[in-house]
């Protein structure tokens, strides 16, 4: 159970964004100012912080600094009714993950925090889980139940790819440029070729479906 620290001097705020993440699954504490937030981390293990900017004492942009500079790596999401260019500018530079505006929609507030989780989990371990699917990015396997598939590394990539960001649409030219370098020469058709290969070698299984976007490109959705 992924634990989220929520700091926010709003009580009836951070009350409501704890009450949804902790209905959503997630193991929450919680904090009035960064001064308390601080406390937590001293004593809890916390992967990833939802925090105000405007608040008594340190703001949210130099809680943020303060752990950066420290070595804290966990994903931040800053939640601000501050919403100029030159806030989310600050935010940024400060180490913020990403950024919300208040007021905030709790259901994109959901999607955001577990896009942060998986995308943390996969920088740090090399690892995915797709339903019940699972790619290790050090040995290029895939293990689909009891069975285990060692992909080459092109393969690998892209299916990795695919599956980190699922419903998102790829261009071959995004593909080509990500898997191949900015330099590479190979026909985009290649992008197909290897499509291909992924689908046959994983047509029996039940967590994923490759899909064409016709004139688009492709996109990874997770089956029912």
């Amino acid at each position: 159970m992924p634990a989220v620290l929520v700091i926010d001097d709003h009580e009836n705020i951070r009350n409501l964004i704890a009450a949804y993440l902790e209905r959503d699954g997630y193991q929450v504490f919680t904090a009035a100012d960064s001064r308390e937030a601080l406390e937590v981390l001293d004593h809890q293990h916390v992967d990833l912080l939802v925090a105000d900017v405007l608040m008594p004492g340190m703001d949210g942009f130099e809680l943020t600094r303060l752990l950066r500079d420290s070595g804290y790596l966990q994903p931040v999401l800053i939640v601000s009714a501050l919403d100029s260019i030159d806030d989310k500018r600050q935010g940024f530079i400060a180490g913020t993950d990403d950024y919300m505006v208040k007021p905030i929609d709790f259901d994109e507030l959901l999607l955001r925090v577990a896009a942060l989780l998986r995308r943390a989990r996969i920088a740090n371990e090399h690892q995915l889980e797709f339903g019940s699917i699972s790619l290790d990015q050090d040995s290029l396997a895939v293990r689909c139940g009891n069975e285990e598939t060692f992909l080459p590394p092109k393969e690998f990539k892209l299916l990795f790819r695919l599956l980190s960001y699922p419903q998102k649409i790829f261009t071959r030219s995004d593909l080509m440029d990500e898997i191949w370098g900015l330099d590479n020469e190979t026909d985009e058709r290649t992008v197909d070729v290897h499509i291909r290969r992924l689908r046959e070698k994983f047509s029996d299984q039940d967590a994923f479906e490759i899909v064409t976007v016709r004139g688009l490109g492709y996109k990874a959705v997770r089956l029912p």
